[in-house]
């Protein structure tokens, strides 16, 4: 069968335009677009052959099915010759039963999705694949594009440069100076990428690439662009898989520019349209409370949002004020009786020090969407007995920094909860045996 998929306008305004045309916004309206699948097409197969077609493929060497992305190419991208695909095995991680964590918050079914088990150390190469991919295909098709660019609060400019170099092509990435780590700063210089660090926050990196990319032939890899959304939607398509296509209760997500709400609530609808699970999960937005204009909205009852300049908070990958993917999310939660709640800075850095006693190693962004998770069990919007998905977006060696401070106590108006630290010792068997032996309650 061939399977197709096209760009229209979330409003639904009429028009529908390739994959491979360079267009972000609906010419008719002005709002964003989204990619359509036939779907009347892909139901020509059962839930159940889709089940089988995706166990068949999943983690195999056969290119490009392996790719927990890839694997599901009839639903997420069908319109990219093999060829071009570009991928680095993307997908498949953990799904990891938080048990001790749980028990804590008398929680009995917690699962933490470890995205950040990635080749970059994020979700984002889930999107970044696919449109990458996109773009070869487009090259490969004859058209002009000199490069491609995202503004980037460290994630997003990581999977860009890492999938541009495995493609060969140029790149461009907007960081704000002195708000993403070390560790984030490096991967796209490392992968030899223009990286330019700008005196201005996430939102004014934001408004200077779309500038750049509209007058100059090159191709705009933010969220904004949908063929993101439908790599990362493929977060839901590993949930289920993972549990036997059984369906969680609850899905928390981290939000910042608000993709990731709208690609986990399109995915699990797609499921859930091809007959492939029989149920949709409730969603929950975690946003940090110094970068929480949707959590604003959502107190109204989502009738307006206001954009708000965000402040300084240690999720600095969601410090973000003006989300780019706001209606698409607003309409998701709406659909999925969503709930939008805050963290302040002392309950997510206490929320990863909890974490991370466990056996997790959280990112701060992680660990704003645990800190609305005990929120939201201690005030009984869980059940005990849900089962209750986490998604972890990063992996938390990218933020070393912040752990260090932390443990330290010296994160500025926090008091650290769970601070450990190594003891110095001289080599010596005595003091290293009583030690030893003092800690471990011998």
């Amino acid at each position: 069968m061939e399977f197709r998929a096209w760009f229209q306008c979330i409003n639904g305004c009429s028009g529908q335009y390739e994959l491979t045309e360079i267009i972000y916004r609906c010419p008719d309206c002005g709002d964003l677009l989204e990619v359509q699948h036939d779907m009347d097409l892909l139901k020509k197969r059962s839930g159940d052959e889709w089940k089988r077609i995706f166990m068949d493929r999943y983690r195999t060497n056969d290119w490009p099915y392996g790719s927990s992305v890839w694997g599901k190419k009839e639903l997420v991208c069908p319109n990219v010759d093999n060829d071009n695909v570009v991928s680095t095995f993307e997908g498949g991680t953990n799904l990891f039963w938080a048990e001790r964590l749980g028990k804590q918050w008398g929680l009995e079914d917690l699962w933490i999705k470890q995205c950040g088990m990635a080749h970059t150390g994020s979700f984002k190469d889930l999107g970044m694949t696919v449109l990458v991919s996109m773009v070869k295909q487009m090259i490969a098709n004859g058209k002009n594009i000199r490069a491609v660019a995202c503004a980037s609060t460290g994630d997003t400019s990581a999977a860009l440069a890492a999938y541009c170099a495995v493609a060969g092509i140029p790149a461009i990435v907007f960081l704000p100076k002195n708000k993403v780590s070390l560790t984030q700063l490096i991967q796209p210089i490392t992968h030899g990428i223009l990286t330019l660090s700008l005196d201005t926050d996430f939102d004014g990196c934001m408004k200077l690439v779309q500038k750049l990319c509209a007058e100059n032939d090159i191709y705009l890899a933010n969220s904004m662009n949908s063929l993101r959304i439908e790599g990362q939607k493929t977060i839901s398509f590993e949930l289920v898989q993972q549990s036997n296509w059984e369906v969680p209760d609850f899905v928390v997500i981290p939000g910042g520019n608000l993709g990731n709400v709208s690609a986990v609530g399109k995915g699990f609808q797609m499921l859930y349209d091809l007959g492939i699970i029989s149920k949709l999960p409730r969603l929950v937005c975690a946003q940090a409370e110094r970068a929480a204009p949707l959590y604003r909205s959502y107190k109204k009852g989502f009738k307006n949002f206001k954009p708000i300049r965000a402040k300084k908070t240690l999720a600095s990958a969601i410090q973000i004020g003006d989300p780019v993917s706001v209606k698409k999310a607003m309409r998701t939660l709406k659909a999925f009786d969503g709930i939008v709640e805050k963290a302040t800075e002392s309950e997510l850095a206490n929320a990863a020090g909890r974490a991370n006693r466990t056996g997790l190693l959280c990112c701060p962004h992680t660990a704003v969407a645990l800190a609305v998770t005990e929120k939201l069990a201690r005030r009984g919007v869980f059940k005990p007995t849900d089962r209750i998905v986490v998604i972890s977006t990063a992996n938390g060696l990218k933020f070393t920094d912040f752990l260090t401070k932390y443990h330290m106590n010296k994160l500025k108006g926090i008091e650290s909860e769970f601070p450990f630290s190594a003891v110095e010792l001289p080599a010596d068997y005595d003091r290293v045996r009583d030690t030893i032996l003092e800690n471990i309650g011998a």
